[in-house]
């Protein structure tokens, strides 16, 4: 079978800025940002989310000029592999399908167009979402009565006498967990389609149907999900807490690849001696966004090493990576000794 770039390219604008910003908002703004009201107060909230958006929108734009200069399925871990090496690749690729979040889709009628233009109301939206509900949210609740047991929606609708206020946050909590599940398992389903269409894992990931529907990609990422669910009934205490701990970080891995990608991509294309005219979305204020980037996910990663409650993150998610490098290269050796034979 001959390798592919991409699958069949329907998505339009809207269609991007949907899932991007159904992979962004889940339980996250509904439900953990009590957590962070909690533990940082309202000022230190305020901050750390206009950080967190200020970061995404890095990201975003480091992906953005990868994706279209480059337009494939399942991208990211076919930048890590070409610009960073093929162990990262796999890795990133790995993390990514564990992590179910936000995906940048590169099957756009016209990439070139598309991509800028979510990029452009993506960051809107994070500003408008996050940031000014963080704002109102910090201001009205006590932030020593903030955690996660209870949305901070919940108590300010308790507040100000809206009744039913918990029924109506249990309905669009569960609305946020569904769209981002759906965001998650079209990227996650499109990561191993590419995992696949690389070589890297069994063929038969890469199997479509005839409207080009990654079918046995899509049911592999549906009982993963199904599983990991199915974990933290009966495993909370072992399977699901590594599960929880690894997807909460290999985000900002991943992120941290794809900065280091952009960077490396511009340097291997002036070498190259094409001109960056040629470009049709370039990341702006480069080096600086794509280090900034790299630099403030590395942070995050290690900053993480001071909160006792998200520390055990660092243990489970470090290890896994490791695993994932060895389990790569040790399979390239298997592969290069069997083809020899």
């Amino acid at each position: 079978m001959s390798k592919q770039t991409h699958l069949s390219r329907q998505m339009e604008s809207r269609h991007v800025l949907m899932i991007s910003l159904g992979g962004v908002i889940g339980t996250g703004l509904f439900l953990s940002s009590g957590y962070t009201i909690h533990q940082a107060g309202p000022i230190g909230t305020l901050l750390a989310y206009t950080i967190g958006a200020i970061l995404v929108y890095l990201v975003m734009l480091c992906l953005g000029e990868l994706s279209v200069a480059m337009p494939y399925t399942g991208a990211f871990h076919v930048y890590a592999k070409k610009y960073i090496g093929p162990g990262t690749g796999f890795t990133v690729a790995i993390l990514y399908w564990l992590t179910w979040t936000i995906a940048l889709g590169s099957e756009t009628k016209d990439p070139a167009h598309t991509i800028p233009t979510a990029i452009k109301t993506t960051l809107w939206r994070l500003i408008i979402f996050f940031i000014g509900s963080m704002f109102v949210m910090a201001a009205l609740i006590p932030y020593k009565q903030a955690g996660v047991t209870q949305s901070p929606f919940v108590l300010v609708f308790k507040a100000i006498g809206i009744p039913y206020a918990a029924d109506l946050m249990n309905f669009v909590v569960l609305t946020a967990i569904m769209s981002a599940a759906n965001s998650g398992l079209y990227a996650s389903t499109r990561m191993l389609w590419s995992l696949a269409n690389e070589g890297t894992i069994p063929k038969v990931f890469k199997r479509t149907t005839k409207r080009d529907v990654p079918l046995v990609a899509l049911i592999t990422s549906m009982l993963g999900g199904i599983l990991a669910l199915l974990s933290s009934v009966y495993a909370a205490g072992s399977v699901y807490l590594v599960l929880v701990s690894i997807s909460g970080l290999a985000v900002v891995i991943v992120w941290m690849a794809i900065a280091l990608s952009e960077i490396n991509f511009r340097k291997a294309y002036l070498k190259s001696g094409q001109s960056l005219d040629q470009l049709t979305f370039k990341t702006p204020g480069y080096p600086v966004v794509p280090w900034l980037a790299f630099i403030l996910s590395g942070l995050s990663c290690i900053l993480i090493w001071f909160d006792p409650n998200q520390r055990i993150a660092l243990y489970y998610t470090i290890p896994f990576v490791a695993i994932c490098y060895l389990g790569y290269y040790l399979n390239q050796r298997y592969r290069r000794t069997h083809a020899a034979k």
